[in-house]
């Protein structure tokens, strides 16, 4: 059974982009089971989690969304999230990026993506592999860390 949420109280930062700049409507999130632990201010979606927004996707096997209470003056109900962590197989699909891994966080406080395990970040036909992928979503710099990297550049 595939459990669909629709969720508006979160913009996921799904890429190299700042998350001002990206439209934080809704993100569709379908997985096997959903599981809500409010003292922790957790939902937990398992089971081939696929989060949708019209330009970017995330799939992996288990997402963590930690959130924190609303601030004062949003919408009432509505939650802040902080934290986004992504176990196995996890893909991001951007309009101009595929990056794959075994684990990712997205720390949307601070504007920061990191993907770690197996990294693979695709641009049209350059690929370049290695441990550690940290992208600041502010400032668009990226860092390829931890062990030797790999690239395959295509010049245009």
């Amino acid at each position: 059974m595939k459990l669909v949420v629709a969720i508006t109280l979160f913009g996921l930062a799904l890429a190299a982009q700042p998350v001002a700049a990206q439209d934080a409507g809704q993100v569709d999130i379908e997985a096997s089971e959903m599981e809500i632990i409010e003292t922790d201010k957790q939902a937990i979606f398992r089971g081939n989690v696929i989060a949708k927004r019209p330009s970017d996707t995330i799939s992996c096997e288990e997402m963590v969304v930690t959130y924190a209470d609303s601030q004062a003056g949003a919408t009432e109900g509505a939650a802040r999230v902080q934290k986004i962590d992504c176990k196995t197989n996890v893909t991001i699909k951007t309009s101009s990026q595929t990056i794959t891994g075994n684990y990712a966080q997205f720390f949307l406080l601070r504007d920061e993506l990191l993907v770690t395990g197996n990294v693979k970040v695709v641009q049209g036909k350059t690929v370049i592999r290695g441990p550690k992928l940290t992208v600041d979503l502010k400032t668009k710099r990226t860092k390829m860390t931890g062990g030797r990297i790999k690239g395959s550049f295509t010049p245009k």
